[in-house]
């Protein structure tokens, strides 16, 4: 899972600037391990400029280079909470039965994240629109009227 990517550098001893990092500040903590291009690398000096996470790994890495944590080391999400992993690639359906598609993403919105589903339709994720997330039947049940389709 993606946790951030290597920025612009930040001194001369090696160490960048986190671009989109994530907002669990312990994966960037002294010690922490990450996957730069498949590979471990270990966090050895961590601190934070202009509000952004600064960090220097125990081996070089390009800059762009994402940066991510094996999802098994997640925490569990909290009840009524998903990863965005978890929900991508799930049939979305209104209550009645009519598919309206299968999520490919889900972003941030100004209130309230959105469901994006491969028709084009754009769904939030607020009590009234999502009924039900089913992870092991792999669907999102959604209330009528948030769909202009059909």
């Amino acid at each position: 899972m993606t946790v951030g990517r290597v920025g612009k550098s930040h001194g001369l001893a090696g160490a960048f600037v986190v671009e989109h990092p994530s907002v669990d500040a312990a994966r960037f903590a002294v010690g922490a391990e990450l996957l730069v291009g498949g590979e471990p690398a270990r966090v050895v000096e961590s601190k934070r400029a202009r509000g952004r996470p600064v960090i220097r790994l125990d081996r070089p890495v390009e800059r762009g280079a994402t940066l991510e944590v094996p999802r098994e080391s997640l925490p569990p999400a909290a009840a009524g909470e998903y990863y965005v992993f978890q929900l991508v690639g799930l049939d979305v359906e209104e209550e009645g039965g009519r598919p309206l598609g299968r999520v490919t993403d889900v972003a941030p919105g100004v209130a309230n994240d959105v469901l994006e589903l491969d028709s084009g339709l754009s769904l939030p994720m607020v009590e009234d629109c999502v009924l039900a997330v089913d992870l092991d039947r792999r669907r999102i049940l959604v209330a009528p009227g948030y769909s202009d389709a059909g």
